[in-house]
């Protein structure tokens, strides 16, 4: 967002506010890598140190935004100071969802979402040999990863019947689980941990079936929620995040939301939602940015779930709805079990609308594609499933759809 504002405005003030103290920017999506230990802490910073500096940014580190206040145009900050605006850009993010558990404070407990998260994890690495990790979704799993690449002996607790139950159906979810546990990983199902407690040197998660696990982390990945509470009781939208329009506006004319705190219309459930993913808010970012200095000029095509992931050499991809409820869905599938190959395709009125990939992951770029312009895909339905389906299978639909695409995407995907 910074960036395209300095684009196209080089003189106006920027102040940007963060709660976080850590002087760089950097991506939360390689911090998992960070606590692997297979990347530096200096490869999880994707901007130059001089970042807000080069691009005159007044930043304010270490101070929360507890208060928008819409009817001054200002914004009241944690200790008491206020800082006034024409236009405001709301790109709070989420938090990790930590359960009221009983315990869930002790010290060796904690959530994995930013830097400090990573760092307090790593302060006690010197002395864990046993973790738990509570939740079996991206955020537990890739923390779960981390942990067993440092020679930790991990648990993963899931509430679920089976893991990756946001981003894949029970079937797809299977490869991976027994991928991920034959690399030494243990995976307790349809479990929940009751409360977590100090004994000496450890801790000790009680489970809901009295099942006790010693170690000396536990590891909270039950999602995230988005940060809402500074624009509540104001003219401002929510429902789960803020609400926005194609522009990314708020329902307060000069009041913008992007990333994991705007809720916006998904390209395939036709619902409001949050995709809570790192391509999402960059894009929302830019076109929010763009509209707060020419005015609402670039349209969001919409949101779309678009998730990615590699276990111990096993990669996945999951794309749009994946766990269809009722009978206007077609459901396409192709696997080889003992190859961990497995592809499944999710049709509704001729357009794919889901995607799942396990194994092989080339070119799903091209369902990607066809499933965020909604093509319809009844002159290559019968090639779908097809280990070489690529972009030259689809030139003709293409083609025959033209106007669904930009001059400069049809132009990329025809030359491809």
């Amino acid at each position: 967002a910074i960036e395209n504002i300095r684009r196209l405005d080089k003189k106006s003030e920027i102040v940007a506010v963060t709660e976080e103290e850590y002087p760089h920017v950097y991506s939360r999506c390689l911090l998992s890598y960070y606590l692997a230990g297979e990347i530096p802490e200096e490869k999880i910073k994707y901007r130059d140190d001089n970042f807000f500096k080069d691009n005159n940014v007044k930043i304010i580190f270490g101070k929360k935004v507890e208060k928008v206040i819409p009817q001054r145009n200002i914004v009241l900050l944690s200790n008491s100071e206020t800082i006034s605006y024409d236009k405001l850009l709301i790109a709070t993010g989420a938090r990790s969802k930590m359960e009221m558990i009983p315990g869930k404070d002790i010290f060796g407990v904690f959530g994995l979402r930013d830097i400090k998260d990573a760092k307090n994890i790593m302060s006690v690495l010197p002395k864990c040999k046993e973790a738990v990790i509570l939740g079996g979704g991206l955020i537990g799993l890739r923390a779960a990863y981390a942990l067993s690449k440092r020679g930790i002996k991990v648990t993963v607790v899931v509430k679920s019947p089976y893991i990756l139950s946001q981003i894949v159906a029970e079937e797809d979810a299977e490869i991976v689980q027994q991928h991920i546990m034959k690399n030494g990983i243990n995976i307790l199902t349809n479990l929940a941990a009751k409360e977590i407690i100090k004994v000496a040197e450890n801790l000790l998660v009680i489970l809901e079936n009295n099942e006790k696990l010693s170690c000396q982390l536990v590891i909270v990945g039950k999602g995230v929620q988005p940060n809402i509470e500074l624009v509540k009781e104001t003219p401002v939208k929510i429902n789960y995040g803020i609400v926005v329009n194609e522009y990314l506006q708020t329902t307060v004319d000069n009041i913008y939301a992007a990333g994991d705190v705007a809720e916006f219309y998904d390209i395939t459930t036709k619902e409001y939602t949050i995709n809570a993913l790192w391509p999402n808010a960059v894009i929302q970012g830019s076109i929010a940015a763009i509209n707060m200095v020419k005015g609402n000029t670039k349209k969001y095509e919409g949101t779309l779930a678009n998730n990615s992931v590699d276990f111990f050499g096993l990669p996945l991809i999951s794309c749009g709805i994946i766990k269809p409820k009722t009978k206007e869905f077609e459901i396409l599938v192709k696997k080889d079990l003992r190859k961990n190959y497995y592809k499944k395709i999710v049709i509704k009125d001729n357009t794919i609308v889901g995607l799942v990939l396990i194994g092989k992951i080339e070119n799903a770029g091209v369902y990607r594609e066809l499933i965020r312009k909604q093509v319809d895909i009844s002159l290559v339905k019968q090639y779908l499933l097809d280990e070489n389906f690529d972009f030259s299978k689809i030139i003709p639909v293409i083609k025959q759809q033209k106007e669904k695409f930009t001059e400069k995407e049809y132009k990329e995907i025809i030359l491809s």
